[in-house]
């Protein structure tokens, strides 16, 4: 490898860096604020379905962004935020949703883990209770304890 290798095809000059650490200014979402401050509301209770443990608001994937825009457009149709939530539910089900609605299709989601906890307290107790109720061992016969201690002091 040769020692004279150029390291960046674009030299740091005072110019570049300048602009780099200048600070811009934001572009507008749209051009109704009040819009955009719904469609921000909405999408911090939706999931990404790509990253999926992001929010569609703080996602950066493609298919996050053609959801925030197709949001937008219901709105600007006039639906409400229940009618979107609704749309994307139906389009991409109830995972689509940070908090899901409790229905029998989500009870294991909302139940579950207060069962699982429930049911790891019983077995506890269950075992407490037994060993409580365990009968000591047996204690050493005489010869049983002469023959410990000769095997201690060996």
């Amino acid at each position: 490898m040769p020692a004279n290798r150029v390291a960046s095809a674009t030299p740091a000059t005072p110019a570049t860096t300048a602009n780099a650490s200048r600070p811009r200014e934001a572009v507008p979402l749209a051009e109704d604020p009040v819009l955009e401050a719904r469609l921000i509301e909405i999408a911090q209770e939706l999931r990404c379905m790509v990253c999926q443990n992001e929010s569609l608001a703080s996602s950066h994937a493609e298919l996050a962004e053609d959801l925030r825009r197709e949001v937008r457009e219901l709105m600007k149709e006039g639906k409400t935020n229940d009618e979107v939530r609704d749309f994307l539910v139906e389009r991409y089900g109830d995972f689509v949703l940070y908090r899901p609605g409790v229905k029998p299709l989500t009870w294991v989601l909302w139940f579950g883990p207060f069962l699982l906890l429930l049911l790891a307290l019983t077995v506890l107790a269950r075992l407490l209770r037994a060993r409580r109720q365990a009968s000591p061992p047996p204690a050493l016969t005489e010869a049983q304890r002469e023959r410990a201690q000769s095997l201690l002091k060996d």
